[in-house]
């Protein structure tokens, strides 16, 4: 290597190795957040309320009488304690996000400031209603759909492996298709489209929408149009939103010439 190279890259080490212990301990902390409530959600409520309150929606439309039932071992103190983790994380997710945003908050002008902090929460809200939505209203409706079709020969008592399983798919997809507002400003505010091209491409959406919907969700219509009709709902906002934030988050390069 050259000496005009060294020079070049003189100095350059400590910023990076810097930037990387500060990354670590963020992590650490996000890490520790997550470990705190799960211990104190293992004392109170504890791991099996826990998971009582995450069947409440299936059991409370289930037969008289019917639980759900566990075809595994490990699987009556295995599955709890997943849910005692997914709980811990949804609490201590706004911590996790801070710990993001106090990492790269440093490198941002302060008109990315003004649009980045107001994305990280709302898109934590979202993230939080688009699985209380599931949880209040997509599960007990799913659930009277299949007590409802099945045979009067068949007893519906769902495996707590399976249901666990389906019920975090759910969450993370309702979640994420929360967060339809937050990726179309995103994307109008960076200059990927505009919010003409957005109107134009309403009925693209609207198709998409319904095939996402289509491929995440069980193949039943309750799901799937729970899904597909507030990302619509969300996109028109969306929508309403970046035309209104890219007005308040223009860099002063980008702002127009005083008259």
């Amino acid at each position: 290597m050259s000496n005009d190279s060294q020079d070049e890259l003189a100095g350059t080490e400590a910023p990076f190795v810097s930037h990387l212990v500060e990354l670590r301990d963020r992590l650490i902390k996000a890490i520790a957040a997550i470990a705190a409530v799960f211990a104190v959600l293992c004392i109170w409520p504890g791991i099996g309320h826990l998971y009582d309150l995450l069947a409440a929606p299936m059991t409370a439309n289930l037969p008289a009488g019917t639980k759900l039932i566990a075809t595994n071992v490990f699987s009556p103190f295995l599955v709890p304690l997943k849910v005692t983790l997914m709980g811990a994380f949804l609490i201590a997710l706004p911590i996790v996000l801070y710990q993001l945003w106090a990492f790269v908050a440093p490198g941002l002008y302060s008109h990315e400031k003004k649009l980045v902090l107001p994305l990280v929460v709302t898109s934590t809200l979202l993230f939080f209603v688009g699985v209380a939505f599931c949880y209040f209203i997509v599960i007990p409706a799913l659930t009277k759909f299949i007590v409802g079709v099945s045979s009067a020969s068949i007893n519906v008592a769902p495996d707590i492996e399976q249901y666990f399983g389906t019920v975090l798919t759910l969450f993370v997809v309702f979640g994420l298709a929360f967060e339809v507002p937050v990726a179309v400003i995103v994307l109008a505010r960076v200059g990927i489209v505009n919010v003409k091209q957005l109107r134009e491409w309403r009925g693209y959406f609207i198709v998409a929408a319904f095939v996402v919907a289509a491929i995440v969700t069980p193949p039943d219509v309750i799901s799937q149009l729970s899904l597909a009709i507030p990302m619509i709902i969300l996109y028109e906002i969306g929508i309403i939103a970046a035309q209104v934030l890219i007005k308040h988050t223009k860099a002063p390069e980008e702002s127009p010439p005083a008259r």
